[in-house]
């Protein structure tokens, strides 16, 4: 009897929809494992249906499927540490400028993004912004999470106001909140939300850290200098002091006490308030980042799997990304993360949980002006470093604390000519 190969046997399961029942596993299943290495979502369930797929896909495959999940904390020195040593999992969680930092270290798989961009509708483009180098392909983006406006209606009515299209349209709303009694909050403190909102404004002002080289500093400028004085009025006229010392959790508390009107953050506030029914859930709605004079734009999370050039399972790896982004196993992937897992291929977007809820139904529009951290240059080691060390929301801060908005920018981009040098150090 001819020898089935896994391929084979693949094929044959893709064509038949069923799961092959085998009296005993090939041999080559005996010995060969599958890994992940990934970070604890923070929706349980998520990382739950992430294994439940793995161990459908590897009784499917003949092959074992291990995943490993440690904190998002943890995960830059675990990857570098498996760099170094050729050894460890065969795919691996990246984010931000990964794949550009370990690209002589992970396959290219071009191919497959092509297979899967063709088969569901396209990439949005900040897919390409993420995870091309230009060696090519050096990850397939995974998922991102989208970071949208969150407001209390309830407040908005009160004062007798829509939600904010523009920044401008926020930094007046929110001096009328604040008399109110109902401030905004954004973080200027050494925390992930701060540098994502900033991004957000800065490039709605028309702003930018680097040129679109990846290699020259662009901080000082008249639109940064826009920003910075956004901030400064927005600070003093419609916020609190307390947004200085916020960590990632602070605006989320600030909304779900009743005391702030408006944050910007994913929609996690809104699922807490669902999860403990909280009767500030009814006032909790979010709308689309706003805009500034360069158009709308913003900075979220965006997650990509690699595959390490050292596997000895390369192909089952790809195969297994592909297992992933099976419509049907995408829409559990969603619904395990509570909305937070947002696809970044288009025809994947469209998922009842977003549509059925209008409070979730803008969500994936965030799609169409995402970037990944950085642009227009590419994510690059410089970028990485500059937001390890908080050096964009340190620099609204000292103006804050009565340094010269000038003078600011320059102490800023001295930083950004330290990080393009390996200088600035590597963690914050």
């Amino acid at each position: 009897m001819p020898k089935t190969t896994r391929r084979q046997f693949l094929a044959a399961v893709g064509a038949t929809g069923a799961v092959v029942a085998l009296e005993r596993a090939p041999v080559f299943a005996q010995k060969r494992e599958l890994t992940l290495l990934s970070n604890n979502h923070f929706v349980p369930a998520s990382d739950d249906e992430l294994r439940r797929q793995a161990e459908v896909f590897g009784k499917q495959a003949g092959i074992a499927v291990r995943v490993d999940t440690i904190a998002g904390l943890q995960l830059p020195a675990k990857r570098a540490a498996e760099a170094q040593s050729q050894t460890g999992h065969d795919l691996v969680f990246l984010s931000h400028a990964d794949p550009f930092l370990f690209e002589n270290n992970l396959v290219d798989v071009g191919p497959l993004v092509d297979t899967l961009g063709k088969k569901y509708g396209g990439w949005y483009p900040f897919a390409a912004e993420s995870a091309q180098t230009s060696a090519g392909w050096r990850a397939v983006p995974w998922y991102w999470v989208s970071f949208p406006a969150t407001y209390n209606v309830a407040h908005f009515r009160k004062a007798g106001l829509e939600p904010p299209k523009t920044w401008d349209e926020l930094l007046k709303q929110g001096k009328v909140l604040k008399k109110q009694g109902n401030p905004i909050g954004i973080a200027i403190s050494h925390t992930g939300d701060a540098n994502t909102t900033f991004w957000a404004v800065l490039w709605g002002f028309g702003g930018k850290v680097l040129e679109a080289d990846g290699k020259t500093p662009a901080i000082v400028s008249d639109k940064t200098a826009a920003a910075i004085e956004w901030y400064k009025e927005a600070y003093r006229d419609a916020m609190e002091p307390e947004v200085l010392s916020w960590d990632d959790a602070s605006n989320n508390r600030g909304i779900l006490s009743g005391k702030y009107s408006w944050i910007h953050n994913p929609i996690s506030p809104y699922n807490t308030a669902l999860k403990e029914k909280m009767a500030i859930a009814d006032d909790i709605n979010h709308h689309v980042t706003p805009a500034g004079p360069a158009g709308s734009h913003n900075s979220p999370g965006i997650n990509a799997l690699g595959i390490w050039k050292f596997s000895k399972n390369v192909e089952p790896a790809k195969e297994f990304i592909q297992f992933l982004f099976r419509k049907e196993n995408f829409d559990a992937f969603i619904v395990g993360g509570m909305g937070f897992n947002m696809a970044p291929l288009r025809n994947l977007a469209e998922h009842p949980i977003w549509s059925k809820n209008p409070k979730l139904a803008m969500l994936p529009r965030e799609a169409e002006f995402a970037h990944a951290r950085g642009w227009p240059s590419r994510p690059n080691d410089a970028v990485r470093r500059v937001e390890n060390n908080y050096v964009l929301p340190d620099m609204v801060a000292k103006t804050l604390n009565g340094m010269p908005t000038k003078r600011a920018m320059e102490w800023a981009q001295a930083q950004v000519v330290d990080a393009l040098k390996g200088q600035l150090k590597p963690a914050g």
